[in-house]
């Protein structure tokens, strides 16, 4: 298990890179630490797809630009030294882990990347100015790490599209790739956030993957959004403990739906005081919404 070459400076990983480039492909996975099987996935996921002639980067960096106001950028979990070991353990080449000064130096940056329309729905209507902080460091640390793919999970679904739809607009050489939630044994999307539940709420949290569930067998049953709608609100409203912030039904591309056809559920709720997200595809009948 060899360690990975570990920058915390531009001039690091500019060395770094030139230490590890390979013939292949070069890949990045984008990372705020805390690392857990999902990331874990992400990791192997782009190992795979660059193979051992290619090179491999993660970045580490809580990235204070995508927390609102009423987030609690302190309480982000920090784990380094763990986050080093996995990543060794993974055959990862490098680790770039820059310190906010040191990505932001001039301090907030003046320009964000606008997210559009899409940047204000669902998680964005629920914070405001997430999505830019989001595509603004992602812009970033593409840059800084000359990646030519890169991979992100599908628990986060806007990110993953908005980040697609970035790149396209932006006419960027670069290929985002999903790869599929990982879950825990009682069906839980894995998240860094998931740390924060107390045992009950664990337990109530579990209301979001059987929803899901009860969703994607009323979408196979009807294919009725709306009726897709309220099984996984009937769902979830029976636990005391958690407080639903959304439930809709997109377009694989977070647009409305129109017609037959893929769609996804997209679930929003607080346990607690933990926000978690999780979704799943779902197919439509001719019922439109």
């Amino acid at each position: 298990m060899n360690a990975p070459v570990v920058a915390h400076t531009r001039a690091e990983l500019q060395a770094g890179l030139r230490t590890v480039r390979r013939p292949g492909r070069h890949a990045v996975v984008l990372t705020m630490g805390a690392l857990h099987d999902g990331h874990v996935a992400l990791i192997r996921a782009a190992r795979s797809q660059v193979g051992h002639e290619g090179s491999l980067a993660v970045t580490i960096f809580v990235n204070p630009l995508q927390f609102g106001a009423d987030e609690d950028l302190a309480r982000y979990p920090r784990s380094l030294e763990s986050d080093l070991s996995i990543c060794a353990r993974e055959g990862v080449d490098l680790v770039f882990a820059p310190s906010e000064e040191e990505l932001y130096p001039h301090g907030e940056p003046a320009v964000r990347v606008d997210p559009g329309v899409l940047g204000t729905v669902l998680e964005g209507a629920a914070r405001p100015g997430h999505f830019a902080g989001v595509l603004t460091v992602v812009l970033k640390l593409l840059h800084l790490t000359e990646a030519d793919v890169t991979f992100f999970g599908e628990k986060d679904y806007q990110q993953l599209v908005l980040v697609r739809r970035m790149i396209d607009d932006l006419d960027m050489d670069v290929l985002v790739l999903g790869v599929p939630i990982v879950r825990a044994a009682d069906g839980l999307a894995l998240s860094s956030r998931n740390a924060r539940l107390t045992a009950v709420e664990r337990n109530r949290a579990t209301a979001m993957p059987r929803a899901l569930d009860a969703a994607s067998a009323e979408s196979r049953r009807s294919g009725d959004v709306e009726a897709i709608r309220s099984r996984a609100i009937e769902v979830m409203a029976a636990e005391p403990l958690m407080k639903i912030d959304y439930v809709e039904v997109v377009d694989p591309d977070l647009g409305p739906v129109s017609g037959p056809g893929p769609a996804r559920i997209l679930l929003a709720v607080r346990v607690g005081g933990t926000r978690l997200l999780d979704n799943a595809p779902v197919v439509l009948g001719h019922t439109a919404w």
